[in-house]
């Protein structure tokens, strides 16, 4: 049986007067969360997805004086067992056949509600919600850097090792393979080979065999937690232009990274990384596809665009991932109060170091394998 976090325990409650105070200074009665990013930043990182696929089975109903996880019986063994173990939620349960709107009505009738999920009776409540979960604790960031210790070396490891011409598909089991093991989600999975993420920047996998080289990225989650990182590995020699394209991208990521500062809005963060693409002759490869997001409890929480005004934070996590014509890089950082963190900092792997007003400022570089090519080209 799974111990009581006493810590955990005690930031549950905590958030839970958060809540309380909210609701007292909007006037409100209660508050129901349906969104799974809501309900695990509530729970400190409790997932209410049915194991398997990402279908929510509990809703969190929240009044000034109690906590009530709403779910059909079947699935309460599964929260109350392995998820929510004393956290102090009260349950409402019904049977699974029947349809969990009738308590959800019950519950908010003749009552003011606020809610994380569009309804007409209710208060929308989903941007101040958003404040909430983008401001991190202490422990929210240890499993946020052990996420992306796991998930840079699932990425690394799988760059490493893959076999000269498997497919991109093969390649992305491999990585889910090695996020799994460690208990991570698969939230999205990038294996783009020989330049065709040139037009297709938002590219899955194919049964396409991986010839020279290829951008093997991926998106994971664990303890409602996400994080983003991307590698390029080639075999032999890059083709031509690759390094140049590579070598723009780390000074794009470098100057993202550096300038991601506590206190400034996104916007201004933004005017620099574009400088830096329009100083070295790409000036509209940002265009060609979106560059990064403030992360968290949702895979997005914030998009990165060029009038952006959201303002910066101590404890924020962003994934940048800028990319030039058929180069790419991505890394999860948390901006501090007078520096930055790279949480999937690459180690075991080359690095590329950018000066940055001073500041060295490592990204990933290019992996080199032994080709299995002949002199004539094939293998």
């Amino acid at each position: 049986m799974p111990t009581i976090d006493l810590e955990r325990a005690e930031e549950v409650e905590r958030r839970h007067q958060l809540l309380a105070a909210h609701l007292k200074n909007r006037g409100d009665d209660a508050l129901l969360l349906r969104q799974p990013s809501n309900i695990a930043w509530l729970t400190c990182g409790g997932e209410v997805r049915r194991p398997g696929t990402d279908q929510p089975i509990a809703a969190v109903f929240v009044t000034c004086e109690a906590r009530v996880i709403l779910c059909h019986a079947v699935d309460a063994p599964f929260l109350f067992e392995h998820q929510l173990v004393g956290l102090g939620f009260q349950a409402k349960e019904r049977p699974w056949e029947e349809d969990p709107e009738v308590l959800i009505r019950d519950l908010c009738r003749g009552r003011r509600v606020a809610s994380d999920t569009p309804h007409p009776d209710h208060r929308n409540a989903m941007p101040e919600l958003r404040d909430f979960r983008c401001q991190l604790v202490d422990s929210e960031l240890v499993k946020l850097r052990q996420l992306g210790r796991h998930l840079a070396h699932a990425v690394e490891a799988t760059a490493k090792t893959f076999d000269h011409r498997e497919t991109e598909a093969e390649v992305a089991g491999q990585v889910a393979h090695r996020l799994l093991r460690h208990g991570i989600t698969p939230v999205q999975i990038q294996v783009i080979a020989d330049g065709r993420g040139r037009r297709l920047r938002h590219w899955g996998f194919s049964q396409q065999p991986v010839e020279r080289s290829c951008v093997v990225s991926a998106i994971g989650r664990r303890d409602g937690l996400h994080c983003g990182v991307a590698r390029t590995v080639c075999f032999g020699q890059p083709l031509p232009g690759l390094l140049d394209e590579h070598q723009q991208t780390g000074l794009v990521m470098a100057s993202a990274i550096y300038f991601s500062q506590a206190g400034w809005e996104l916007r201004e963060t933004w005017q620099r990384v574009q400088r830096i693409y329009e100083k070295f002759g790409v000036g509209d490869e940002w265009r060609a596809s979106d560059q990064g997001q403030v992360t968290g409890y949702e895979m997005q929480e914030v998009r990165v665009v060029p009038d952006c005004p959201y303002r910066l934070s101590a404890a924020t996590p962003i994934y940048w991932h800028p990319s030039v014509h058929t180069a790419a890089l991505g890394d999860t950082i948390v901006v501090h109060g007078e520096s930055t963190e790279q949480v999937t900092r690459p180690e075991d792997w080359p690095k590329l170091v950018v000066h940055v007003k001073g500041t060295q400022v490592p990204v990933p570089d290019v992996l080199c394998r032994e080709s299995s090519f002949n002199a004539d080209g094939r293998t």
